[in-house]
């Protein structure tokens, strides 16, 4: 789509999001890569060459093909107990979207909810509410999520509601802001003085165009998400063995670090490219969803 079709006449907005999405051509390649994690997600069970969770007594910590003892039927070599690391790779990729996914939904809901009521109620209700917020900020990420996944148990679980927590204030500070802005613009007070309640205000004529910076950073909050449950499976607190999930996988290899470097490597390579991907469409939807980057 070129820049003439834009002026000549009014473009569908999913055309208009795609020209303008499409010029970060690294927002491009990491919405190609994000596609291909989705699909291993997906179509897991069909892809991966051997059960995750099964052992080969056989082929204990087996290196991947292209080095020495390396075999084709394991193509990135198995673990320490002898299970294949690329179905655990592959199935891993379905833990760290879920979690993202859940993750993501949690905050968006909740945040965006206790961000309207602030910033549309003001007065000592949004004193309150922001003042918890600054409470929860005033923490170290994921040193309070360390802390309310020790007080809730380990477990996958526990790790997400306890990583939710931790994102609510930037949806809820981000919503509020943005509520603030548009409260008093014309076709707010238009609509309040042709007789819309207050709900109808919030969620109908007010949250609609909130939406924009609210995408960015749920994009953001999805890579930081599966970034913080890697963290938390690292240290022992999120997805307990023998869950393939990378941050697990981190833990359980590193004392082979030395021995079988590519029990690390590979974990640590598929939460690079993942989160790297994730956060180059972040890019891209900022760029495609902010007015003042569209006029210049």
């Amino acid at each position: 789509m070129s820049s003439a079709t834009v002026k000549s006449g009014q473009p569908s907005a999913l055309a208009e999001f795609w020209y303008y999405f499409s010029r970060n051509k690294g927002a491009v390649i990491g919405l190609a890569v994000f596609v291909i994690v989705l699909l291993m997600a997906i179509f897991a069970n069909i892809i991966s060459p051997h059960d995750p969770n099964l052992p080969y007594s056989t082929m204990q910590k087996a290196p991947p093909f292209w080095m020495e003892g390396g075999s084709g039927s394991f193509p990135l070599g198995t673990d320490a107990v002898g299970r294949d690391m690329l179905s655990r790779l592959i199935f891993g990729t379905r833990f760290s979207l879920f979690i993202g996914l859940v993750v993501v939904t949690q905050s968006v809901i909740s945040g965006v909810l206790i961000g309207l009521v602030a910033g549309y109620v003001r007065g000592r209700t949004d004193t309150v509410i922001m003042r918890f917020m600054d409470i929860i900020l005033a923490f170290p990420s994921l040193l309070l999520a360390l802390v309310l996944v020790a007080v809730l148990g380990p477990g996958l679980t526990n790790a997400m509601i306890a990583i939710s927590i931790v994102n609510l204030p930037h949806f809820v500070r981000l919503t509020r802001a943005s509520v603030m802005t548009e409260r008093e613009k014309e076709y707010v007070i238009a609509s309040r003085v042709s007789g819309a309640g207050n709900l109808r205000l919030m969620f109908k004529t007010i949250l609609p165009n909130c939406l924009g910076p609210l995408i960015v950073q749920a994009t953001l909050a999805f890579s930081a998400a599966i970034l913080d449950a890697a963290a938390l499976g690292f240290l022992g607190m999120g997805a307990q063995p023998p869950t393939p999930e990378w941050g697990t996988m981190l833990a359980d290899s590193r004392e082979f670090l030395q021995a079988a470097p590519w029990l690390v490597t590979f974990p640590g390579l598929c939460i690079l490219i993942t989160v790297l991907a994730i956060n180059l469409m972040g890019d891209g939807l900022r760029d495609a969803l902010d007015p003042k980057l569209k006029r210049s």
